[in-house]
Formats: structure tokens, C-alpha cells, sequence
């Protein structure tokens, strides 16, 4: 997708939210339709993150989307959205259905609901997955990485499957949970980079996997907590040629979120656990097993009705047992820095009325372990030390 291409499907937006808000009530009963857009500025001073950013300013940044429900009836609603979006070689711009969904609600009574999701279905992660497309949804340009990797979002986002889901009102607060059987999106080579380090000649191939969170907000909603966990199996078919077998990967991982909110003020910390086990991919890639860990703290600050600040570590480890990338660098060669990533950011938003929204944001990170393997294909010309700025304006009907 050109830039060309990416600007007449902003305005298209921006007018078509013009001509949806002017006539709403003329919407069928029960039918909403909303969509968002946003562009941003990218660069680095070292290395390379959605696109040619080192020394440059890059627009490979676009995010564009429109979903649509109905609600049939009481028991019934129906939802979809399709997106484009373009990040440097991780993404190229084409138009994809991001998630369609049947929601069926079984039981409704005043304290509980329980129902059924059947489609393609957003997964349940952490506490900002299912709307992390939409800029205004999100308290950053970019998701902590640690948790919300971005160059295996097609991964985490959302996956064909069904699941059950409750909520509960219950004296210690409100309690929320979702349970789903999915088939993930492994077919990108950035997820084929990440389990098998790098892109290969075969596809890796999901089975039969497993997602699901609990959520309580206890009291008056001033508190969030949530405890994610996910169970995910596949398979490699190999290519032609080929120096790998066919061999299985088990990614388990599991996700503690807490957020408390005050008046001006949103204190969020989230950490997870990722183990990953890769057998029997015969002699050019040994059996491993990791264990690494993640996590971030992070403050926003509402300044004014309009100005509000950001402030977040941000840490990722890719083996706890080897935090410092050493014992993996000399048995591989690839720099000891992929293993980790140290992140200090600060950003600032600001919000014209209900609709646009203009963000500034500034990263200054301790490794590679979270950047793009598209992006930069040689390991070994990556900076350890790098800082990146970022600015956003988004749109949104």
C-alpha cells in the first residue's frame, strides 16, 4: 500500500465519520458503526523500527480501521472489523478482517451474564489487547513491548475459535472472564523469527490452543486485576530447501495485570512469564527451552481537561536463566543484547475535543529483544543503545 493510497483512505474516513455522525439516527435499529485512523512519525538514532527510521523520520506508521455491530436481537449481536495498517516490513498496508464475531448471550439477569463468542475472536490479554488497533484506547503511540509485542501482534491480537465468557456482581466487586479454544495466526515470518530465529523456507502451522482471563475490579472500579493465561501448540512444515525437521513449539505463557485509577492520576503494572520449548528440529537447530519474564510500571497524569503525561519502564527478558544474552551469544553469535531490553519512555498527549488526538513520545532503551527482525535482518549491525522518537495524530468517529 502506497502513502499515496493511505491518505485517500484517511480522508475517506474522516468523511465518512462526517457523514455517519450527521446520520446516525438513519441507522437501522440496533446497527453502530465506528472507525478510527491514525498516522505516525518514526525515528531512530540507532537501528531500525517500522521502517527506515535510523537517522530519518519515517511515515511507515499508518493504522486505519472501521468495525460495524448489530444486535439482532437481546440474546444476539454481531460484530466485525476490518483494518489496514502499515508498520515498516513487519506490515505491508493490505485490508484484512480483524476480528467477526456472534456474540450469544445464554443468561441475562441483573447481577450475572454469561453467553458464547463464535468467529474470529479478539483475545483476552493482558488488560489492553482487544482494543489496541484504536489510538485512543491505548495510554501510548506504542504498548509497553514487553507485553504487547507488536512484531508478533498478528500472533496475540485475535484467532478463529470459540469461547465463553461471564460477568458476575459480586460483594467484593465486579468479576469478568473469558475462555477461548483458538487456531493463532502463525504464518507471519515475524513470529517464525521470534520461535525459530528467523524467517525459514517452511511454515510454522498452530494446533489446537488455549486462552483465558479473569478479570475482578474490586469496590468502586478504582482497581483492576486480571490474570491472563495462554497455552499455544504448533508445528513447523518444512520448506524446501530446508536444514530443519519437522519439529513442535509450546509457547505457555501467563500475564498479571493490576491498575489503579484516580481522579487525575492511572498507576498500571503488568508481568508476565513466557516459556517456550522447541523439540525435535533436528542437528542445525538444537531442542531448547526458555524461560523469560517481562515487565512494565507505568504512570499517566491527566494535566489538564485537554494535556496529559506519560511516564514507563519497561523490561524484557528472553531467558531468565541467561538475563545478559552471554551464554546465548557464544553458542550462537548473535549479539548479546537481542536478549533483552531495558525501555525508559515519556510522552505527552493531546486532545482536540472528542474525535482528534495528537501524541509525542520518546524512548530510550537498553537493548534489542523487542525490535523487529524485518526491519533490521542483520543482528549483528543492531546498537544496544538506541533512542527513538515518535509523534501520532489520530482520528476517530
Amino acid at each position: 500500500m502506497n502513502r499515496t493510497y493511505i491518505k485517500i483512505l484517511v480522508v475517506a474516513l474522516a468523511l465518512a465519520g462526517h457523514e455517519m455522525n450527521a446520520n446516525a439516527d438513519s441507522l437501522p435499529e440496533g446497527v453502530q458503526v465506528h472507525g478510527f485512523a491514525s498516522q505516525s512519525v518514526i525515528s531512530t538514532d540507532h537501528n531500525n523500527f517500522f521502517g527506515n527510521t535510523e537517522n530519518k523520520a519515517s511515515l511507515d506508521f499508518t493504522e486505519l480501521g472501521a468495525n460495524i455491530s448489530w444486535r439482532l436481537n437481546p440474546s444476539l449481536q454481531l460484530s466485525a472489523q476490518a483494518v489496514a495498517r502499515r508498520a515498516g516490513e513487519t506490515d505491508n498496508g493490505s485490508p484484512r478482517i480483524d476480528y467477526a464475531t456472534a456474540d450469544y448471550t445464554i443468561h441475562a439477569s441483573e447481577n450475572t451474564r454469561f453467553g458464547l463468542y463464535l468467529g474470529k475472536i479478539k483475545n483476552p490479554y493482558g488488560l489492553y489487547n482487544e482494543t489496541r488497533d484504536v489510538a485512543f484506547t491505548r495510554p501510548s503511540i506504542l504498548l509497553p513491548q514487553s507485553i504487547y509485542l507488536d512484531r508478533i501482534r498478528n500472533f496475540v491480537l485475535s484467532a478463529p475459535g470459540m469461547a465463553v465468557y461471564g460477568e458476575s456482581v459480586l460483594p467484593i466487586g465486579n468479576l469478568s472472564y473469558q475462555f477461548g479454544v483458538t487456531r493463532p495466526d502463525t504464518s507471519d515470518r515475524e513470529t517464525e523469527g521470534t520461535f525459530l530465529g528467523k524467517d525459514r523456507p517452511g511454515k510454522i502451522k498452530s494446533d489446537i490452543s488455549y486462552i483465558g482471563r479473569i478479570l475482578l475490579e474490586p469496590g468502586n472500579g478504582h482497581f483492576k486485576l486480571a490474570l491472563t493465561g495462554v497455552s499455544m501448540r504448533a508445528h513447523y512444515q518444512p520448506g524446501a530447501p530446508d536444514a530443519l525437521r519437522a519439529g513442535n513449539i509450546h509457547f505457555d505463557t501467563w500475564v498479571l495485570s493490576g491498575q489503579y485509577n484516580a481522579e487525575n492520576w492511572v498507576f498500571t503494572s503488568e508481568y508476565a512469564q513466557n516459556h517456550i520449548n522447541a523439540q525435535n528440529f533436528g542437528a542445525f537447530f538444537l531442542n531448547r527451552a526458555a524461560t523469560g519474564s517481562s515487565y512494565y510500571v507505568q504512570g499517566t497524569y491527566r494535566l489538564t481537561t485537554r494535556w496529559s503525561a506519560l511516564a514507563r519502564y519497561d523490561v524484557t527478558y528472553r531467558d531468565n536463566n541467561d538475563k545478559d544474552g552471554q551464554a546465548f551469544s557464544a553458542l550462537t553469535g548473535v549479539p548479546a543484547h537481542s536478549r533483552f531490553a531495558k525501555d525508559l519512555t515519556a510522552g505527552l498527549s493531546y486532545e482536540l475535543g472528542n474525535n482528534w488526538l495528537l501524541r509525542g513520545e520518546f524512548h530510550h532503551v537498553d537493548g534489542t529483544a523487542w525490535l523487529t527482525y524485518s526491519d533490521n535482518p542483520n543482528p549483528a549491525a543492531t546498537s544496544r543503545h538506541w533512542n527513538m522518537w515518535l509523534f501520532q495524530a489520530a482520528y476517530r468517529f
